[in-house]
């Protein structure tokens, strides 16, 4: 059976190791990064047009800080659109390409004034080529575990967790969430990157199948 090494935070790992125990691997847990809401004044939601979220973790921390009638929503996938409609928001776009790109590249040329409720250190890219305001509304906080148990295969779904991994050991296979969480693992010296077509969680499942799937090919 193979074995996957889960590195999420606690509390956004249950439907990735879920997830990967339907599908006949073996979860292994070792959270090394968590979140934090950062304190801060609210946003008057009716001065935009389009309020853009990137993940399920600025969905939780970021709708809270919003007042007002929300104006045209987009989400980056179908799991932060998902997590938009389990919290009573209306989503009026979701990326076909499932990334910061592919969601600049949904909203088009002139889609008004935009904001963007995220973490500190996430999304500068799609607030420069939105003209976005960048809300702040989380910090994602690297944790420096002890040791990181053997695993066939790593999940990494975020520059965070690559960066925290790669402190503690090099040697593990990742599967990737997307480009930039990729290139984030490479530079710091990460094995074996692979990554996900798409940079969502079913992207991320999809990629670790056929990282597996090679992997028993060549055993």
């Amino acid at each position: 059976m193979i074995t996957v090494l889960v590195t999420r935070a606690a509390d956004a790992q249950d439907t990735l190791a879920d997830e990967l125990e339907g599908s006949g691997f073996a979860v292994l847990s070792c959270p090394l990064i968590r979140t934090e809401p950062v304190p801060g004044p609210n946003a008057w939601a009716p001065d935009f047009d389009w309020i853009v979220f990137t993940s399920r973790t600025g969905v939780r921390h970021g709708l809270p800080r919003l007042d007002g009638a929300l104006p045209k929503v987009a989400a980056v996938g179908p799991g932060t659109a998902a997590a938009l409609g389990d919290a009573g928001a209306r989503v009026d776009l979701v990326a076909s390409v499932h990334s910061q790109t592919g969601l600049v590249d949904a909203l088009g040329e002139s889609p008004g004034r935009v904001l963007f409720p995220g973490a500190a250190d996430a999304g500068s890219g799609l607030a420069r080529s939105l003209e976005a305001t960048h809300l702040v509304v989380y910090r994602t906080v690297e944790m420096r575990a002890a040791s990181v148990p053997d695993a066939d295969l790593v999940a990494v779904a975020s520059a965070s967790a690559a960066r925290a991994l790669s402190h503690i050991r090099k040697d593990l296979r990742c599967v990737s969430i997307g480009p930039s969480t990729s290139a984030i693992a490479r530079r710091h010296g990460l094995e074996g990157v692979e990554e996900a077509v798409s940079s969502d969680l079913p992207g991320l499942l999809h990629a670790i199948r056929l990282a597996a799937s090679r992997l028993r090919s060549s055993a």
